[in-house]
């Protein structure tokens, strides 16, 4: 019970310091173009990096996924609204569950 704590401990110290060292480190504003384009991307991965194997594993039938990936996104880039391109996935993914 006692090593739970200790792996507690660690794990916080470890996210600690990966918060507080940039912060202490770089006091000067970032002049790098890679490394500004790098962050400046970081969020998006790692959106993308939690979501796309969420979309195959939540459904019963991982085609039904993936169709619905594939029309969402051909939704998106020809302008469709955020609500219009869930409500078309969710639309897609009801019926091919229906059908497979």
């Amino acid at each position: 019970m006692k090593n739970i704590y200790i792996y507690i401990l660690i794990m916080g110290l470890v996210s600690y310091t990966i918060r507080v060292l940039p912060m202490t480190l770089i006091r000067k504003p970032i002049k790098n173009q890679f490394i500004l384009s790098f962050l400046y991307y970081v969020p998006y991965v790692t959106l993308a990096v939690m979501t796309f194997p969420a979309i195959t594993e939540a459904t019963q039938s991982p085609i039904a996924g993936m169709a619905a990936l594939i029309l969402g996104i051909l939704a998106a880039w020809f302008g469709a609204s955020l609500f219009q391109v869930s409500v078309l996935c969710c639309a897609v993914v009801f019926v091919l569950e229906l059908v497979l």
